[in-house]
């Protein structure tokens, strides 16, 4: 992939889900991590209970924070839902510093996944 910045790539992701999800609106975090926790969930339910929700944002979190070292794969439990294990505690980070992060392990699962 030819060096491109953050930005460029944050934009590529954006136009990927308007693109995909047939809308004019640019993604907030919170739903490309819903999306993304419901892509490695592999569930094609349609009602997901708030808990279920929760749980599906926690995966996403989990599984985007893998490449950095922050969580590792354990297992999937009897429902199918994957587990992960902390493997470094996540610094104290401000809200800005917490979306540059979240943004950069978006890009990185795209990237992974082969969507950009």
């Amino acid at each position: 992939m030819e060096n491109k910045t953050d930005n460029e790539l944050w934009a590529e992701v954006e136009a990927f889900f308007v693109k995909n999800f047939d809308t004019e609106k640019h993604p907030q975090i919170d739903t490309l991590l819903f999306l993304i926790g419901v892509q490695e969930l592999g569930s094609g339910k349609q009602k997901y209970t708030k808990d279920d929700k929760l749980n599906i944002l926690h995966i996403a979190v989990c599984r985007l924070l893998e490449p950095f070292g922050y969580y590792k794969f354990s297992h999937y439990d009897d429902d199918g839902y994957p587990h992960f294990e902390e493997v470094e505690k996540l610094p104290d980070l401000k809200p800005n510093e917490q979306q540059i992060l979240m943004k950069k392990a978006i890009i990185q699962y795209f990237i992974d996944e082969e969507l950009l």
